[in-house]
């Protein structure tokens, strides 16, 4: 099937009026949800309109695997810069590079160029780049498809039928290559994401041994969406199942899945006092077609806890910071 490229203007927009303005623009997000394919949206804009140089240093590409720290990359940018165009540098991946952001920052103090980082972990804004000066850095962090999106980039009706694929399959951007009407496949693609977050962006960053604990950790929140849970009484849901885990172990891996964007911690704010309260927190996943295969396959009935986490991530998209309430 091929694939339909629809602009995500909400995001491109927000990038374009961040450019050439001397501050750096990062996309977070979630494996998947299409940060470089939205980068190369802007740039393709910039390119019919204006002279520009584009310096990409991807380290999914094999052809960058032998950057590694932040001083080869540095060196890297300095060997391609254009002394007639307008350079623009995008680090896709950026959190593979050892101490990626002493460069980031290196080469935003030269204003030799607008630069672009993209990652796949909450960790990109931490080190330096959570020292620097307000006004420095823009972070725009990028979500999954809308309802909307998703009814678009499958070429659908908006009906009841499509609200159902969109809670069955989720809104990750590369499912229109497979076809929705091709379950196996589109529950193996999703698989192998989920899998890839989990090596990529929680195993080896977080150096976790114990991956049963791990998955059956997140089928565990995969279930029990929109409940409010403690860490110490998944740790005693878990145990039930076999899986001993003290409640600070669980703290750990929830505060990785939560850095993987993967899944979001709702915290319980209490009117009456005005705080935020530190336990009985609620949990979403980025994607419900993540989320479905974590606990079975995308066939899972829809409930309304599934209507729930895809109404939170509307509300996120939105701006709206989300809270529960006692």
């Amino acid at each position: 099937m091929e694939q339909l490229l629809v602009e995500r203007k909400e995001y491109v927009g927000k990038l374009r009026i961040m450019l050439g303005k001397g501050i750096i623009v990062s996309l977070t997000g979630q494996r998947g949800v299409g940060k470089s394919s939205i980068v190369r949206m802007l740039m393709d804009g910039l390119r019919s309109g204006s002279d520009i140089h584009l310096i990409n240093i991807n380290k999914e590409s094999t052809d960058f695997y032998g950057i590694v720290t932040y001083k080869e990359m540095v060196a890297y940018v300095d060997e391609h810069l254009s002394s007639e165009k307008r350079n623009y540098v995008i680090v896709d991946e950026a959190q593979e590079i050892e101490e990626f952001e002493k460069g980031i920052s290196e080469l935003q103090s030269r204003g030799v160029c607008d630069i672009i980082v993209i990652g796949s972990n909450a960790g990109v804004l931490d080190g330096e780049f959570g020292t620097l000066p307000e006004g420095h850095l823009f972070n725009c962090q990028v979500q999954g498809l809308s309802y909307l999106e998703f009814v678009l980039f499958h070429k659908l009706h908006n009906n009841d039928t499509a609200l159902e694929l969109y809670l069955q399959h989720g809104g990750l951007p590369q499912l229109p290559r497979f076809g929705i009407d091709n379950q196996d496949v589109v529950d193996d693609y999703l698989m192998s994401m989920l899998n890839t977050i989990l090596l990529k962006d929680i195993l080896e960053r977080g150096n976790i041994r114990n991956i049963p604990l791990l998955r059956m950790l997140i089928k565990y929140l995969g279930e029990n969406l929109g409940k409010r849970l403690s860490a110490r009484s998944i740790a005693s849901a878990l145990k039930n199942r076999g899986m001993d885990a003290s409640p600070n172990i669980i703290l750990g891996y929830l505060d990785y899945l939560c850095k993987s964007f993967l899944i979001s911690r709702v915290a319980r704010y209490n009117i009456p006092a005005r705080k935020v309260l530190e336990y009985d927190e609620k949990f979403y996943f980025e994607d419900i077609g993540l989320r479905n295969v974590a606990v079975s396959s995308t066939h899972l009935k829809i409930t309304d806890k599934t209507m729930e986490n895809a109404v939170y991530k509307h509300l996120c998209r939105q701006g709206f910071k989300v809270y529960t309430t006692t």
